[in-house]
C-alpha cells in the first residue's frame, strides 16, 4: 500500500467529525480516533511499516505508551525484531509495581512510539518518567501529528520527532 493509499484508508476508518474533547483539554470538531485504524490488521501492518522507515539507526528497545502506542509498538517489533515494551501512564501500585512492562533491562536506550500527538503533554511527563528510571529516550515516533505544539515540546526535553503523516496531509486525502 502506497503513503497516499494508506492516508485515504485511514482518513476513511478513523476521522471523525462532531465536538470532541481531546487529553488536553482542548475542544475539537474533529477527531482521529486511533483505536479503528489500530483494530485493522492491514492498517496497522501498513502503519507500522511506515513508521519503521523513521526509526533513528540505533537503539534497544521501542516504548509503546498505553494505550494507543502498544499496537503499534507490538506490530513494529514484530517488523523488526526489536523488543517493545509497555509503559503505563503511572505505576502499578499492585504486582510488580512497574512502570514499564516487559521486562526491560536496565539503562535501555528506548525509542517511544505514540499514536496521535496533540500538544504531547503525556508523551512528555511519559519520558521524563523513563529517564528518570535510568533509561535514555532521545526519539519520538507517531502515526499522526496533529500539529498542535507537540512537535515543539518533544524537542523542547531534547528529543527528536517524526510522524507518519501530519494533520494537513490528512486534510488533503
Amino acid at each position: 500500500m502506497t503513503k497516499p493509499e494508506l492516508a485515504k484508508h485511514i482518513r476513511a476508518v478513523s476521522y471523525l467529525t462532531g465536538e470532541f474533547t481531546l487529553r488536553s483539554g482542548n475542544i475539537s470538531n474533529f477527531y482521529w480516533d486511533k483505536y479503528r485504524f489500530e483494530s485493522h490488521p492491514n492498517l496497522l501492518t501498513a502503519i507500522a511499516k511506515e513508521m519503521v522507515k523513521l526509526l533513528p539507526t540505533e537503539y534497544e528497545g521501542l516504548a509503546g505508551l498505553e494505550l494507543g502506542g502498544i499496537p503499534l509498538a507490538t506490530a513494529i517489533s514484530l517488523q523488526t525484531g526489536v523488543p517493545c515494551f509497555y509503559v503505563r501512564k503511572e505505576a502499578k501500585t499492585y504486582g510488580t509495581c512497574n512502570l514499564i512492562e516487559g521486562g526491560v533491562q536496565e539503562k535501555t536506550t528506548l525509542v517511544v512510539i505514540e499514536d496521535v500527538i496533540t500538544t504531547a503533554g503525556q508523551v512528555c511527563t511519559s519520558i521524563e518518567q523513563i529517564r528518570a528510571e535510568g533509561h535514555k529516550v532521545e526519539h519520538v515516533v507517531a502515526a499522526i501529528d496533529r500539529q498542535a505544539g507537540g512537535e515543539e515540546k518533544i524537542n523542547a526535553i531534547d528529543c527528536s520527532f517524526a510522524s507518519v503523516f501530519t494533520l494537513a496531509e490528512l486534510e488533503t486525502v
